[in-house]
């Protein structure tokens, strides 16, 4: 049975040479001459200390390539011609599921061939030398970034090649990224990265970790989110780390992005250790996009104003191109220099937007639910609490692949545009709070002339990437553009079976 214990010094050492033995990389990734490699860099070079001392919120894109100089050449360019404050190198698929001989593969014939036959950087395929040399060659701290259910072995090549912040957590990459992995056995991957992490950090080198906020990244309700940052962190601190962004994707209203991100933080520093260092991640849109650059482009630009109202420590920035898949650079750049004219335009600014704290006190309550319900469920164990509350359903994102979610939530749009929950499975949410949700569902079904259904689910789903926030109905879709209209069936609404 998982605990939410501290891995002992031993078993760390153990597991970590069984893990070195996997591939033949492993065998360079030193834990002492890592350490070493660490204190030599630069204050510049420190992931946690930048985070965590800048007075705006620091932009990064996201950028994987297979080739060691083709990832050198790319975020020196984004660095230049995008502005961006921190870097990231993003893995590719093969190394996130544990494929190294297939990743392997891929990067022989990128290497012949001149063509990216990866979606990303193969790190424990290019082994510690070679990520230290992109450390080098680089002037802003780099970041791992990945989407792996087991990614104890990158984690072992990446720390020691200098790396300073590791993304990721096991509940945010198992719940949305794979199927049959199990919960309580991602848990304790985890645990290792973690305490691994942990391992650095006792002596003297902050590893900066950050759980993946967007989860499905697909309308997901922010106090879910938020609930997932928050355990995912407890699980984090129980193994040492100290340096931990929590992570939040935005749902395209303001108010609710602005208020999600306000108590995101307000709750990470009320549950998570006092010596624990807190910082919040904003990641733009992660739905479809217009196939428009133009358009596209409205949708980063919503991103930085939000950004600048809610003050994040980091915004995870995207492309005007995100519709055609993997951008060019010059689109990655073109997407961190909208947020940051965005962010800098507005940042100075005394802007008063009504409706956030409200919002807000909605969030706040709704997670600590969610958070105080998985808790008790483990008596008291974060991580055994987990698994039993996905199990009962208690705790559940929407349209999650893993066998270990119910996935019985559904979301949908109200009037004004915030995510709310259409229907709740089993989720432990207080029935006044459940309310709130379903009259402000009712007032939009009226607005529309239609009832509540799961169309409005799969309308809003679809709507950004259409050039709305709402799913509304048209004229054509045999729904009504009155405001008012009434959900009648008999007057031209959609019925309940519909």
């Amino acid at each position: 049975m998982v605990r939410d214990e501290r891995i002992p010094g031993d078993q760390l050492r153990e597991t970590a040479d069984e893990l070195r033995d996997r591939w033949p990389t492993g065998a360079d990734a030193d834990f002492e001459a890592a350490v070493e490699f660490h204190e030599s860099l630069p204050e510049s070079k420190r992931f946690a200390d930048v985070l965590e001392s800048a007075d705006r919120p620091l932009l990064q894109p996201r950028a994987g390539v297979p080739r060691l100089d083709d990832q050198i050449d790319l975020l020196r360019y984004l660095e230049s011609e995008g502005g961006a404050d921190l870097l990231p190198t993003t893995i590719d698929s093969y190394t996130r599921d544990n494929e190294y001989g297939k990743a392997a593969e891929g990067l022989t014939e990128a290497r012949e061939s001149g063509e990216n036959t990866l979606n990303g950087f193969p790190a424990v395929n290019h082994g510690v030398d070679a990520c230290r040399e992109l450390v080098r060659s680089v002037d802003a701290p780099v970041e791992v970034r990945h989407g792996t259910p087991d990614a104890r072995l990158l984690a072992v090549v990446t720390l020691a090649g200098g790396f300073e912040s590791f993304e990721g957590g096991p509940i945010s990459y198992n719940i949305p990224y794979t199927k049959e992995h199990d919960l309580a056995e991602t848990i304790e991957h985890w645990q290792f990265v973690d305490r691994l992490c942990g391992a650095y950090t006792e002596r003297g080198v902050r590893i900066n970790r950050e759980p993946f906020g967007p989860l499905t990244g697909t309308l997901v309700p922010p106090a879910i989110a938020i609930a997932v940052m928050i355990l995912e962190g407890l699980l984090a601190t129980t193994q040492g780390v100290r340096s931990l962004t929590l992570g939040y994707g935005q749902v395209g209203n303001v108010v609710q992005d602005v208020a999600a991100l306000r108590a995101l933080r307000s709750l990470g520093e009320e549950y998570l250790p006092d010596d624990t260092v807190v910082t919040t991640v904003f990641h733009e849109w992660m739905g479809g996009f217009p196939p428009d650059e133009a358009r596209a482009s409205g949708v980063i630009g919503l991103g930085g104003a939000t950004a600048a109202l809610a003050r994040p420590d980091k915004v995870i920035t995207k492309s005007p191109q995100e519709f055609q898949g993997v951008p060019t650079r010059e689109a990655n750049a073109s997407g961190l220099r909208t947020t940051r004219q965005l962010v800098d335009m507005m940042i100075e600014q005394d802007i008063v937007v009504d409706g956030i704290d409200r919002e807000r006190e909605l969030i706040e309550r709704t997670a600590r639910s969610l958070v105080e319900t998985a808790i008790a469920r483990g008596d008291g164990d974060a991580a055994r609490g987990t698994v039993a509350a996905f199990e009962s359903g208690e705790l559940d994102v929407p349209f999650a692949p893993s066998d270990s979610a119910a996935a019985a939530v559904l979301p949908a749009r109200d009037d004004d545009g915030r995510v709310r929950v259409l229907e709740w499975g089993d989720l432990a949410v207080p029935d006044d709070i459940k309310e709130v949700h379903e009259a402000r569902l009712d007032e939009r079904a009226r607005t529309e002339g239609r009832s509540r259904s799961f169309r409005m689910v799969a309308d809003d789903v679809d709507a950004i990437s259409d050039g709305k926030l709402i799913g509304r109905p048209t004229a054509t879709d045999g729904g009504s553009e009155r405001r008012g209209a009434t959900d009648d069936p008999a007057s031209g609404g959609e019925s309940d079976a519909d």
